[in-house]
C-alpha cells in the first residue's frame, strides 16, 4: 500500500525548491487530505471575514461598554457550547471510521440518531441550570449581562447539536456540510439581523446583539440537520439501531477532557481579562484575537481533516501510512501558518483600524500572541492524534496542565499588563502545552512530530 508523502517522511529536503516539491507533492491520500483541509480553511477564512466584518460593525454601532459585555457573554456560548457534547463531535471521527471498519452498521446507525438526540437532551437540562445560576448570582453580576446571559443559556441546546452533526459529517469527509451552517450561515444570519435592527433604528445593545446570534445558531443548526439528515439517508442502508451509550461515552469522554482543556486554554485570557480590566480593554484583545485567527483556521483546518483517517490508519493495522500521514499533516500546518504570521503582523494595524482608531493601540499584544500560535503549529494537529489512537488521558492531562499554568500566569500578569500580560501568559502556556505534546508522542509512539528536524531511522 502506497505510503503517504514518502519524500517528507524520509528526508529533509534542503532549500526552498525541495521543500515546496516536498509539499506539493505526495500520493493520493495526501492529495484529497490538502483539497479537504483547503475547503475547510476557505469556509474558515469566508467565516472570519464575515465574523470580522460583524464583530467591526457590532464594535462600532454598540459602543465599548456593550461591544464588551456581548464579547463576554459570547465567549462563555462558545466555551461552553462546544463543552457540552461529552466530547461527542470529536469522537465521531473515531467511533464512525471504525464501526465502518468492522462492519458494525446496526451501531452505526445508532449512533448516528442517537448521538445527537442525548446531546440535545442533557445540553438542555445543562442550560435551564446554567440560567438558574445567573438568577441566582444576579447581585455579583454586572446588570447589562444578565439578560444577554439568559439568551445564551437559550443558545447552547442548538450549538451543541450542531458541533455534533459537525462531527457526524466529517467522519464522511462531507466537510461543507459540517462547517458550512456554523461558520457561514449563521454569521451571514448575524450580520443580516444585527444589520436590519441598525437600519430600523433599534437601539443595537447586548441584548440585541445576543438575540440576533441566537436566533441565527438555530436557524442555521435545523436547516444543517434537514440537509444531513437526507445525506445519510442515501448513504446508509436502513435496518436496525442498536445503541452502545456506554461505550461511546467511554470514548468521548476522555476526549471531552482533552477538548475542554484545549477551550479553557483558549477563552482564559479573554475570560480573565473581564475580571481584572475594563469591558473597553476586553473588546480590544478580542479585536486582536479575531485578527490572528486566520493562523489558527489552518491549525483546525488540518486537524479536521486529518482526525478520522489517524484513526482509520490506526484500526487498519498500517503504521508506516500512519507514520507518513502525521508527517505530511504536521508540514501542511506550520508553513501556512507561518506564512499568514507574517501576512497579519504586516497588516496588523489597518486590520485593528477597521475595528475603530481606539483598537489600533492593540497592535503590540499581536507580536506577542502570535508566538504561541506558531509555536502549537509546529508540532501540528497531533492533539487528535493521539485522541484518535487512545491516549487521550495523557494528552487531556497535558492540556490540564497548560490551563492551570495560563490561569496562574493571567492572575499574576493580567492585572498588571492588561492585554500583554493575557497575551504572554497564553503564549508560553501554549509553548509548554506543546512541549508536553511533543515528549509524549516522542515516547508513546516513537514520532518525530516538528515540522522541521531530522527523524529516527525508524521513522523513515
Amino acid at each position: 500500500m502506497a505510503v503517504i508523502e514518502t519524500q517528507s517522511a524520509t528526508a529533509s529536503p534542503s532549500g526552498v525548491v525541495g521543500r515546496l516539491r516536498a509539499l506539493l507533492g505526495g500520493s493520493h491520500e495526501a492529495s484529497v487530505t490538502r483539497r479537504l483541509a483547503g475547503t475547510i480553511f476557505v469556509i474558515r477564512v469566508f467565516s472570519a471575514a464575515l465574523a470580522y466584518v460583524s464583530q467591526i460593525l457590532l464594535a462600532r454601532w454598540m459602543g465599548g461598554s456593550d461591544y464588551g459585555v456581548y464579547v463576554y457573554v459570547w465567549t462563555w456560548v462558545l466555551l461552553l457550547g462546544s463543552m457540552m457534547d461529552f466530547g461527542i463531535s470529536a469522537s465521531a471521527q473515531k467511533i464512525i471510521p471504525e464501526y465502518r471498519t468492522r462492519g458494525e452498521h446496526a451501531l452505526l446507525r445508532g449512533f448516528l440518531s442517537g448521538s445527537r438526540w442525548i446531546t440535545f437532551a442533557v445540553s438542555s437540562i445543562v442550560s435551564l441550570l446554567l440560567a438558574g445560576a445567573v438568577k441566582g448570582l444576579s447581585p455579583w453580576i454586572d446588570g447589562n449581562a444578565i439578560v444577554p446571559l439568559y439568551i445564551g443559556c437559550l443558545t447552547l441546546p442548538a450549538f451543541v447539536v450542531a458541533n455534533t452533526q459537525d462531527g457526524i459529517a466529517r467522519s464522511h469527509d462531507w466537510m461543507q456540510l459540517g462547517l458550512m451552517p456554523q461558520f457561514v450561515v449563521r454569521q451571514a444570519l448575524i450580520v443580516g439581523f444585527t444589520a436590519g435592527a441598525f437600519v430600523l433604528g433599534f437601539n443595537l445593545g447586548a441584548t440585541a446583539a445576543m438575540l440576533a446570534s441566537a436566533a441565527a445558531v438555530w436557524i442555521a443548526m435545523i436547516g444543517q440537520m434537514v440537509v444531513l439528515n437526507r445525506r445519510l439517508g442515501g448513504h446508509v442502508e436502513p435496518g436496525p439501531k442498536a445503541y452502545d451509550f456506554r461505550g461511546w461515552l467511554a470514548v468521548s469522554l476522555p476526549i471531552l477532557m482533552v477538548e475542554g482543556f484545549y477551550l479553557l486554554l483558549s477563552y482564559t485570557d479573554v475570560l480573565m481579562l473581564q475580571q481584572f480590566r475594563s469591558s473597553e480593554e476586553v473588546g480590544v484583545y478580542f479585536a486582536v484575537v479575531k485578527t490572528l485567527a486566520l493562523v489558527s483556521f489552518i491549525h483546525y483546518a488540518m486537524a479536521a481533516t486529518t482526525a478520522h483517517r489517524f484513526a482509520e490508519y490506526h484500526a487498519q493495522g498500517d503504521k508506516p501510512r500512519l507514520s507518513a500521514y502525521v508527517a505530511h499533516a504536521i508540514q501542511w500546518t506550520f508553513w501556512p501558518s507561518l506564512a499568514a504570521t507574517i501576512l497579519l503582523l504586516a497588516l496588523g494595524k489597518p486590520l485593528l483600524w477597521l475595528f475603530g482608531p481606539q483598537f489600533v493601540v492593540g497592535y503590540d499584544i499581536m507580536f506577542i500572541a502570535a508566538v504561541g500560535l506558531l509555536v502549537r503549529a509546529a508540532i501540528g494537529p497531533v492533539e487528535r492524534l493521539l485522541n484518535m489512537l487512545g491516549h487521550q488521558h495523557i494528552c487531556a492531562l497535558a492540556y490540564a496542565l497548560a490551563f492551570v499554568m495560563n490561569v496562574v500566569l493571567c492572575v499574576i500578569l493580567v492585572p498588571r499588563f492588561g492585554g500583554h500580560g493575557a497575551a504572554a501568559a497564553t503564549s508560553i502556556s501554549l509553548a509548554f502545552e506543546t512541549v508536553l505534546l511533543f515528549g509524549i508522542v516522542r515516547r508513546r509512539l516513537g514520532l518525530h512530530v516538528l515540522a522541521f528536524g531530522k527523524r529516527a531511522p525508524n521513522e523513515q
